[in-house]
């Protein structure tokens, strides 16, 4: 039976151990987190077998694979690199790490924990309900079949695209950031539709599932965005006059600007 340890149980941590449990029902978890209604949380959506540690560097030595999934500034205070030894001398064991903090190089986690087989990976939040979108990244110590059995694990909430480590920054302002991106364009056409006298309830029904919809058509035509674009766009229509003040705003450049804008954010977090 394998286990899986996370250092840190909150929503992403318990979105992946949700997934994996789904999809291999012989994995137990360990998990470690100071916040008792962050364990109560896990042991709810989890069906497998879990054991809370209060000591970290026990979980290390007592899992197969463990996900480092707090929040960057807390690694230091959530690993250290010597008890982890210690605790790792006494079972003769290495685990596979697997980090999902955003911006913490795997040079940094191999400071860190004292252990260089590091995969890092940037998932999103709609991995809650299995629709995640993942890059993944690791040091050269890890295995072909090691990073297989972390992609196949992840699939389990999503997709999952390999990258090397200098662009895991760029999937952060993509993806990782990406769904609040979405989230505020879905909320202004809720909002565009109520003032043009919709019910609310109406105008979110109709902008959920034109986002829906229209990100499975480009998915499933393989078709460039803007091919699918032109073919909504008459001549003289209200397409066309909606894009022109779309345009006249820079919703495009205003978009790329946050993709670089967060990139940039992560990479100032791997540097702090």
């Amino acid at each position: 039976m394998t286990t899986i340890g996370f250092i840190g149980a909150g929503q992403m941590a318990q979105a992946l151990a949700s997934g994996i449990s789904s999809a291999d029902s012989s994995i137990k978890f360990e998990i470690a987190d100071p916040s008792q209604a962050s364990q109560d949380a896990f042991k709810k959506k989890i069906s497998a077998p879990i054991e809370i540690r209060s000591d970290n560097a026990q979980l290390f030595a007592a899992c197969d694979i463990v996900f480092l999934s707090v929040k960057p500034q807390y690694l230091g205070d959530a690993v250290d690199a010597a008890a982890i030894a210690k605790a790792l001398s006494a079972s003769e064991r290495s685990p596979l790490i697997v980090s999902i903090m955003a911006g913490v190089t795997i040079e940094k986690i191999t400071e860190a924990t004292g252990l260089d087989r590091v995969v890092r990976v940037m998932p999103n939040t709609p991995s809650l309900i299995m629709e995640g979108a993942s890059g993944i990244a690791s040091s050269p110590e890890v295995t072909t079949e090691e990073l297989e059995t972390v992609s196949k694990l992840l699939s389990s909430v999503g997709c999952v695209t390999s990258v090397s480590e200098t662009l895991l920054d760029a999937v952060t302002g993509l993806s990782g950031s990406g769904p609040a991106y979405v989230f505020t364009f879905i909320e202004a056409l809720v909002d565009g539709g109520v003032l043009n006298g919709l019910p609310r309830d109406i105008a979110r029904e109709l902008a959920i599932q034109t986002v829906i919809g229209s990100a499975k058509l480009v998915q499933q035509s393989g078709e460039h965005p803007a091919v699918l674009r032109d073919r909504v766009t008459s001549p003289g229509g209200t397409t066309i006059e909606a894009l022109k003040v779309l345009e006249m705003n820079d919703f495009r450049g205003t978009i790329i600007q946050a993709v670089e804008s967060a990139t940039r954010r992560s990479k100032e977090l791997g540097a702090s």
